[in-house]
């Protein structure tokens, strides 16, 4: 009698997930954000204030040092046994995800219901950020100039070597490894852009479709099954050709189910604070779905239906642009943006990238020249590689082509 009052309760309450998958989790994300983090440039000095304030509720260490000796903090919350090793910033620009999991642990220090069952079956190990000398140059790589995702098997940074040591401590029974990604990626061959993509990586050459691959899988499909409610057919999944220096390969590869997280780019949402709201839900979607169930990848074929990522958008492309007026030829031109730092600001410097017929392409932002003349703002003819942030479109109107 007690188990059936158990699987009752617990019937009602995956009811209730699916309910708040949408409306009950945005207004969740909105109650328990952290406002003190925004925009793209987020870095120890940004989260060291909040991870001293959650040292009342969770278990908060040093668990090792940079390249430049750096704190790499973790927090450890729960006490469940289910155990899900989450890192964010490996990739020290890539810091939507890292947002995204002080929203979660708002939400796990405020007694909410969804995340109390989360928190009564799972315990987390979140590290917030893996490489904050990236972080604070804003750049992939650590201050060796190693990619850490390509640093899995031979471990020679230190940022490596303290990832590894987390995981073989911890030993955990789930992996998100968290990451960002750029904006030329679309969903499947289509013009809607990857906001969110997945990646149950493969963990032998053969990419062969495993049970511990299943189950990442199946839980892959459960957050896409609830972001195709608010960002429909803006969900991919990249390529699963394996590496074994890449982390989530690796980890995979030892039969731990790894789901690789991608943020990537929303309607005019370059500093990524919408996107941040996808990720949140699919931070709390993947947690309840974990508690709430016994996961054996049985569940996994709808994964295999999620478009695969193509690299099909630019920045700004401008259509049907004279640049040669000696031709008159008419061409169609891309701008990709650069993110730089400058003065503790991200900058984005429109860069042209590729000249040509780009009707099998896209662009976040479009500009129809009408055949109407192209130049630089100094009337110079455009070239690849020309940057700045306006052109002049029939020697008159200025473009602005910045974000």
């Amino acid at each position: 009698m007690v188990f059936t009052i158990v699987k009752i309760e617990m019937f009602t309450f995956v009811h209730q997930i699916k309910r708040m998958e949408v409306k009950d989790l945005q207004t969740l994300f909105k109650t328990y954000k952290e406002n003190s983090l925004f925009n793209r440039y987020i870095t120890n000095k940004n989260i060291e204030p909040l991870v001293s304030k959650f040292k009342d509720f969770a278990k908060v260490e040093t668990v090792g040092k940079s390249v430049l000796n750096k704190d790499i903090f973790s927090i450890k919350i729960g006490d469940g046994t289910k155990k899900i090793l989450m890192w964010s910033q490996m990739h020290g620009n890539e810091s939507t995800t890292t947002k995204a999991i002080f929203d979660l642990l708002n939400t796990c220090i405020s007694n909410a219901s969804i995340t109390d069952i989360i928190l009564r079956e799972c315990t987390l190990c979140i590290i917030p950020i893996l490489n904050p000398d990236g972080a604070k140059a804003y750049t992939r790589v650590n201050a060796n100039s190693i990619d850490l995702n390509r640093d899995a098997k031979d471990r020679t940074q230190p940022e490596s070597k303290v990832l590894r040591q987390v995981f073989e401590s911890f030993n955990p029974d789930f992996c998100f490894n968290l990451h960002g990604q750029r904006t030329i990626f679309s969903a499947g061959n289509t013009n809607k852009s990857a906001t969110i993509s997945f990646l149950a990586p493969a963990q032998d050459e053969e990419c062969s479709i495993t049970p511990t691959r299943k189950i990442a899988m199946e839980i892959i499909a459960e957050m896409n099954t609830c972001l195709q409610k608010v960002i429909p057919n803006q969900v991919g999944v990249y390529d699963d050709a394996f590496n074994i220096n890449c982390v989530g390969d690796t980890f995979q590869s030892e039969n731990c189910p790894t789901i690789l997280f991608e943020a990537g780019h929303y309607a005019d949402d370059y500093a990524r604070d919408k996107t941040r709201e996808f990720i949140y839900m699919s931070y709390i979607t993947s947690l309840s779905y974990i508690a709430n169930n016994n996961i054996i990848g049985d569940n996994y074929e709808s994964y295999t239906i999620i478009p695969e990522n193509r690299k099909l958008f630019f920045d700004v492309i401008i259509r049907n642009a004279i640049v040669d007026i000696n031709t008159k030829v008419s061409k169609d031109m891309a701008f990709q943006f650069e993110e730089r730092l400058n003065n503790g600001q991200i900058q984005f410097m429109p860069i042209l990238v590729k000249i040509g017929d780009l009707s099998n392409y896209y662009a976040h932002k479009e500009i129809h020249a009408k055949g109407q003349f192209l130049s630089g703002i100094n009337e110079e003819t455009l070239e690849i590689g020309y940057e700045n942030v306006c052109v002049k479109l029939n020697n008159e109107k200025i473009v602005f082509l910045s974000k």
